[in-house]
């Protein structure tokens, strides 16, 4: 059986102050070891949050890295840096990065090597737009991405080091969830697209998380869906919504 994997990405959200309240409030109430619980706060917070989880189940994740180890590169934050702040798991491909920041498939290729160069784990997020699923066309672009975005990584290291995040661009921030139908044929083709890419033993243990208006209120049928291992959580997992959807993935094993 996969095991299920709850991350919570906050985005550009909380002060310190906020992130140190809001994870005090929370930790206390998840207390699993069935399921990995993954807090993906920003930059800013991450060494807080750390001191705030490391003796806990919960683990820290980051919302992006850099492909290159250091230089001459504003703003951007090293693969070596999380793992100095405690990171273990980190998001990439994002949609608001491939969107807002102009992330190509190439960019997301190299974060992914240097993730698993230094064996962190990282979630791939792969997903299409309103435009391209009313052309009938989400398919294709899943498998394009699926393609570019793991291109040289190795059979290893996709058994060990990645987690697919499926996240339908037209279902992130809008409150419209995919139906659970909907959720389950991607993921159950991002399985067989992994399994045609490397084998089926492969794809039957790979991970794939459902992504986009997740909810407490709609968390249990999705996470029922056959190929639907967990959920990467936005809006609700700076609520105590979050506590809800991880409690729903763990009764629900």
């Amino acid at each position: 059986m996969r095991k299920k994997i709850i991350a919570g990405n906050w985005k550009m959200n909380y002060t310190l102050s906020q992130a140190e309240e809001f994870v005090t409030s929370i930790v206390k109430q998840i207390n699993v070891d069935d399921i990995d619980v993954v807090l993906c706060p920003n930059f800013v917070s991450l060494d807080r949050v750390y001191d705030l989880i490391c003796q806990t189940n919960v683990k820290l994740g980051a919302q992006n890295v850099h492909y290159e180890d250091k230089g001459a590169y504003t703003g951007e934050t090293s693969i070596d840096m999380l793992i100095s702040a405690g990171v273990e798991y980190c998001i990439v491909g994002h949609s608001e990065r491939r969107q807002y920041f102009n992330e190509t498939d190439e960019i997301v290729n190299k974060k992914v090597k240097k993730i698993i160069e230094k064996d962190l784990k990282a979630i791939l997020c792969v997903g299409e737009t309103l435009e391209q699923r009313n052309n009938n066309e989400m398919f294709k672009v899943v498998e394009d991405q699926l393609v570019k975005d793991l291109k040289d990584i190795t059979k290893e290291q996709i058994k060990r080091n990645i987690i697919i995040a499926y996240e339908p661009i037209w279902a992130i921030g809008t409150g419209v969830t995919a139906t659970s139908m909907q959720a389950q044929e991607m993921c159950k083709f991002i399985r067989s697209t992994i399994a045609k890419m490397y084998n089926e033993n492969i794809a039957e243990n790979i991970r794939i998380q459902y992504g986009g208006s997740v909810k407490a209120s709609n968390a249990k049928e999705l996470l029922s869906m056959e190929d639907i291992d967990g959920a990467l959580v936005g809006g609700a997992s700076l609520t105590n919504d979050f506590v809800a959807i991880v409690t729903v993935s763990y009764t629900h094993l």
